[in-house]
């Protein structure tokens, strides 16, 4: 059976949506009739994101990632509680408040009854679920211990979702400062610049430079707005393409990583993921070295990742996961110390958790610090702006006194 998608009418003339199972869209639109129902659509749910005429119906439509990480947590739930995998899917599908999740766990629940492993039926659904997510649903399915893999999951997604809105927060504040200060420089040197100069151009006064520049600046905001807004489209488009070539992308990945301030960010936040989803894998029982591939998956950065490839071919040869990562040079140390200290107790996914919390408080931390530092530098700049400005127009009019006294 699969499931279908319909749109149908009621007696009293109300439009009625679900999702229902039947062996064919004549089958679906018979059980509608049965229940007294006038079906006007009954279609394949997933085919309500590649048809054409629906593909403008999905279009912006995805699972956030909030409603993943409830997904996740239900999911998890009613699986270690020993329900089937086909009725947790089920049972999401009923429960589901919004028209798209419903028909999404009908579509995975379609899937899966057709005999699809779990991973497989959410592959057909890439811009829902990432590739990690599938990766870590999959090596779940392999050892049998799926409840346990999307139980730690969602810990993840929740985690990683408060971690990724304390930063987006903390930036806001400086990105706010930074719109306010642009939109006020670009009205000055629009609107009063302009207006003052014509003043000093009617006395045929010798300017000074600095008033000739920020006239020549004015000019350039005012009449040539559109070629330094076309050029910075054109750098944004040329940078974005270089980097998608592998070596430019890896050097400037690796010019990041040691890049003051923002370097610590960007290893942090990588750690952090790394060491998140090994200790998922290990408490699954996912043999370390397709852990670790799985794990080195979710790094964004290339040259971390070729540091985990490089890890990886030592554990193969016969090194320890400690040693593989600390020879790497490119996780912190306590990552290193910690991992150490879970080898020699037998209790490896525990340090990774431990590592994993440490570094994301780290990662809080230094996001803190660097916004704080950022807001006081911006009003300095405005002000030095500003201040630039007011000496540009003030100049010929302490000139043009002198000379009447």
């Amino acid at each position: 059976m699969s499931a279908f998608r319909y749109e149908a009418i009621n007696p009293t003339g109300k439009t009625l949506r679900g999702v229902l199972e039947a062996d064919s869209a004549k089958a679906g639109r018979s059980q509608l009739r049965a229940q007294g129902l006038t079906p006007l659509v009954v279609e394949l749910a997933a085919s309500r994101l590649h048809g054409e005429r629906n593909r403008r119906l999905a279009l912006g439509k995805k699972l956030s990632q909030r409603e993943q990480a409830i997904v996740t947590r239900q999911l998890a739930s009613l699986l270690i509680a020993g329900l089937p995998l086909d009725e947790s899917l089920s049972v999401l599908s009923d429960q589901s408040e919004r028209d798209y999740v419903r028909e999404l766990m009908a579509s995975i629940r379609a899937e899966v009854v057709g005999g699809h492993s779990f991973a497989n039926a959410l592959s057909q659904h890439p811009r829902d679920f990432p590739d990690i997510y599938r990766a870590l649903v999959a090596a779940g399915e392999h050892t049998g211990k799926l409840g346990v893999v999307l139980s730690r999951l969602a810990d993840y997604i929740e985690q990683s979702n408060a971690l990724r809105q304390k930063i987006v927060l903390a930036f806001t504040y400086p990105a706010v400062v930074t719109v306010i200060a642009f939109g006020i420089v670009t009205f000055l040197l629009s609107y009063v610049v302009p207006q003052v100069a014509n003043v000093f151009t009617s006395t045929k006064q010798q300017l000074p430079f600095l008033t000739v520049a920020m006239l020549a600046l004015s000019g350039f905001v005012r009449h040539g707005w559109w070629a330094a807004l076309g050029g910075l489209f054109a750098t944004g488009w040329l940078v974005r393409k270089v980097l998608s070539l592998p070596g430019p992308r890896l050097a400037f990945d690796q010019w990041l990583l040691t890049a003051p301030l923002a370097g610590r960010l960007v290893r942090g936040y990588n750690t952090v993921r790394f060491a998140s989803t090994l200790g998922i894998l290990s408490a699954a029982g996912v043999p370390i070295l397709r852990a670790l591939q799985a794990a080195g998956e979710t790094l964004s950065n290339r040259a971390m990742l070729n540091k985990v490839e490089d890890a990886i071919v030592r554990v193969r040869e016969g090194s320890s996961l400690s040693r593989a990562l600390g020879n790497t040079k490119t996780f912190p140390p306590v990552l290193v110390h910690l991992i150490r200290s879970g080898e020699a107790t037998g209790d490896v996914t525990t340090m990774l958790d431990r590592a994993s919390e440490g570094e994301s408080r780290e990662l809080e931390r230094r996001t803190m610090f660097l916004t704080s530092l950022l807001e006081p530098l911006l009003i300095l700049a405005m002000g030095g702006v500003v201040l630039v400005i007011v000496l540009a127009v003030m100049m010929p009019i302490i000139e043009l006194n002198n000379m009447v006294q």
